[in-house]
């Protein structure tokens, strides 16, 4: 009640307006013939219109239900929810408005679904925003929230691969709202989709400019360079893409990507020993929980054009005692669990065990592979779903009076029940990027086959070359006592000692390539 007493203070004029409406939503007398039930009606508007939300939910709950009232009931709903936001639990508010929406109601279908809208707009939750936004007609949303709609069209487009439509409906979202700077983002990569990357690198520079007075690790900004990055080398322009991935900063969680994104572009344009340089930091042991099997079969790749083949031996060797545990931990997961729910507990295990730092001793599936599919876009929005509706039923489970009033025990079920589907969609997540991974490890294990018979080609032409008696040059590292790095993990960079994050980024590969 405190916190509703502040944000009347804070919020005059919204509140203002709320109450405005709310008296505009009188019910129509002469439907109500019990003159009780219309005392209690009325009385339960003027809770709500006096700002007692808690006591209005309540005497409004006790009503809904009443067959008398069938004609009042969407009213009745939409107000309900109405006081369930002001209370600030908003899922519980977002199922009064999907059950006015559900009943057809043309007087109050436009104003519930704007308010389903917001709500699950803020809430993050996509089944019921996807719901809401499909029934909408954006005429019809008031000009100051037509922003938040334009953005969500704009993302069910791109999720159904509609990148036409998609660009449209983000190049709506007005400048300066708290949308444009992911729906720039996202327009951008809507044209990179369609291959038009002048258009989508003219859209990532009005980002950064937008972004000018940022931090240099603002996200928003960094996301930009590393799309401007990407879209230079998808126009095969190696040297600008290395510069531009060179410009994310080292203190920033996308710098490890885009070390890795950098490696390929270095590869193909044929900087060998800058590449190997930075596979010294991304195989280093700061970054050993990191899932990056291409990162190792891309090295070996670049000491396949060099001719190192001692070296590219030993990474295949990484690769495959690394990765075939892996490999194998993830096909014997799917081949044991159907449930989502499995999928779930084996995340929480990850997420909420914080022993699990470093010892992934209990986990069925290996820490890395958690770590990775708890980063991925979907998973992460959906685990901050989930957070919200738990925080909303801690809140109303020590509410007090409220949470032993019959809408407090249908809040919590309706929470549980919410909380018990969104644990499954996680689940059903988890299971689509491990079926993911099994399948890219299967294919990457492939492609180690194919290095490795190269390997074996070049070490052949190799020995053909000196018993023909050709004089090969010696490598200047061939002296190089490569023992102390054997023991410890393959890197084969001059230096003896322990891994400091300030070191990260700063090796430099010192061999030569050997092939002449």
């Amino acid at each position: 009640m405190k916190t509703i007493l502040i944000i009347i203070l804070l919020s005059t004029v919204t509140l203002a307006r709320t109450r405005k409406q709310l008296i505009q939503e009188k019910p129509v007398a002469t439907t109500i013939k019990d003159s009780s039930l219309k005392n209690q009606l009325s009385n339960a508007l003027n809770l709500a219109q006096s700002g007692q939300y808690q006591s209005a939910a309540q005497a409004l709950f006790n009503l809904v239900r009443r067959p008398e009232l069938v004609n009042e009931r969407p009213q009745i709903k939409y107000i309900l929810g109405k006081m369930l936001q002001e209370m600030k639990y908003s899922q519980v508010a977002a199922y009064q408005y999907v059950d006015v929406i559900r009943s057809g109601n043309q007087r109050y279908l436009k104003k519930a679904i704007e308010e389903l809208s917001l709500v699950a707009d803020s809430l993050g939750d996509d089944t019921l925003l996807n719901y809401a936004v499909s029934k909408v007609d954006v005429n019809d949303f008031p000009e100051n929230n037509k922003d938040m709609i334009y953005f969500r069209i704009g993302e069910i487009k791109l999720k159904n691969k509609d990148f036409e439509d998609a660009v449209n409906s983000f190049g709506k979202v007005s400048f300066g709202s708290s949308y444009n700077n992911q729906a720039l983002f996202n327009k951008a990569m809507a044209y990179l989709e369609m291959n038009k990357t002048e258009p989508a690198l003219a859209t990532f520079k009005q980002l950064i400019e937008h972004r000018s007075n940022g931090s240099i690790t603002d996200t928003n900004k960094i996301a930009a360079q590393m799309g401007m990055a990407r879209a230079y080398y998808q126009k095969q322009d190696w040297d600008t893409a290395i510069e531009m991935y060179a410009q994310i900063p080292r203190d920033h969680f996308m710098w490890h990507d885009a070390l890795f994104e950098q490696s390929w572009a270095m590869l193909r344009g044929a900087r060998f020993r800058s590449a190997l340089s930075n596979f010294q930091s991304l195989h280093s042991a700061y970054y050993d929980d990191f899932y990056i099997p291409e990162s190792l079969l891309l090295r070996a790749i670049v000491y396949l054009y060099i001719c190192k083949y001692d070296e590219m031996e030993k990474v295949l060797t990484l690769f495959e005692k690394t990765y075939e545990p892996v490999k194998a931990k993830i096909s014997n997961f799917l081949n044991n669990n159907s449930e989502a729910i499995s999928y779930y507990n084996e995340l929480e295990k990850k997420l909420f065990d914080k022993k699990l730092d470093g010892n992934s001793g209990s986990l069925k599936i290996p820490y890395l592979v958690l770590k990775n599919i708890g980063e991925e876009g979907d998973v992460r929005r959906s685990l901050n779903y989930l957070k919200k509706i738990q925080d909303e039923k801690t809140s109303i489970e020590s509410s007090g009076s409220y949470r032993a009033s019959g809408l407090g025990q249908y809040s919590v079920r309706v929470l549980n029940t919410r909380i018990k589907n969104t644990k499954v969609l996680i689940g059903d997540l988890v299971k689509i990027h491990l079926q993911n991974m099994k399948e890219d490890l299967l294919d990457l294990f492939e492609q180690s086959s194919f290095i490795r018979y190269e390997m074996i080609n070049g070490k052949k032409e190799l020995l053909r070359k000196k018993i023909g008696g050709r004089d090969l040059p010696s490598p200047i590292d061939n002296q190089l006592d490569r023992e102390f790095y054997i023991e410890n993990g393959f890197e084969f960079y001059p230096f003896k000692g322990e891994y400091w994050l300030d070191e990260i980024g700063n090796y430099h590969y010192l061999g030569k390539q050997s092939c002449e």
